[in-house]
């Protein structure tokens, strides 16, 4: 268990060295004053924005799990800028959709086992999964920045479906436990995640994203087995039009 938390830890720190390191770059070269949260002025600005979001699974039997999701977001920033010093930034509330969900697992040999009597013939479970995620609570703290960027950092949860139960679950060894009619996972699995990003604004009001997020996914039990994705690191990259 400690091994994917040191490796999340080790994320979440060059992910904040290279959001910082690249903002500091950006900000000597533009001179010119486009990022919005530098001044707010009394504007809450809203966004909405289009994006895409990839990665694979970190913790030892996910490790072959991967992911790819294509969407959209919208965001409000709800406060003025508060604190001081590069801790200086605004309060947003957002939500996030996609629309185009797939997570690419392995394939391997399931066996149904009733309670009584042998098991069927094997048969084969994972593969591609598709589906459709919300994540309704985005809560992001946006840094006032530099003239063109603003770093962010936030906490998130959400909801994905799947068109098949996910993960796919099932032995070698084959039992009634693993391979029942009750040991199969859910279509429905909750995404809580920690995620670190930028906005770098290419002219008023407009922008390009780019983040980097640490999910959980899990049924929370809605299946009778919770098998789930501990850890995962997915990476995103969008355009953001802002008013």
């Amino acid at each position: 268990m400690t091994k994917p938390i040191r490796r999340i830890g080790k994320f979440c720190t060059l992910a904040l060295t290279f959001v910082a390191s690249t903002s500091l770059a950006l900000a000597q070269a533009t001179p010119v004053a486009l990022n919005p949260m530098q001044s707010l002025s009394g504007h809450r600005p809203l966004e909405v924005g289009a994006l895409v979001q990839g990665g694979f699974g970190v913790t030892e039997n996910r490790n072959d799990f991967k992911f790819f999701m294509a969407g959209a977001q919208a965001g409000k920033v709800l406060t003025g800028n508060h604190g001081s010093g590069f801790l200086r930034g605004n309060f947003e509330y957002g939500v996030q959709l996609f629309p185009f969900w797939q997570s690419y697992t392995p394939k391997f040999q399931r066996e149904l086992c009733p309670t009584t009597g042998p098991c069927s013939g094997p048969y084969t479970v994972g593969g591609t999964f598709t589906g459709v995620s919300i994540t309704p609570i985005v809560l992001r703290w946006n840094f006032a920045g530099s003239k063109r960027i603003s770093p962010w950092v936030q906490g998130a949860g959400g909801l994905v479906w799947t068109n098949h139960k996910y993960p796919a679950f099932g032995g070698p060894p084959y039992n009634p436990n693993n391979d029942g009619p009750n040991a199969d996972t859910s279509v429905w699995n909750f995404t809580p995640q920690f995620g670190v990003g930028m906005r770098y604004f290419i002219r008023p009001r407009r922008s390009i994203d780019f983040g980097a997020n640490a999910i959980h996914i899990s049924s929370a039990s809605l299946g009778d087995k919770n098998p789930g994705v501990n850890a995962s690191v997915q990476f995103t990259v969008g355009y953001t039009w802002w008013k």
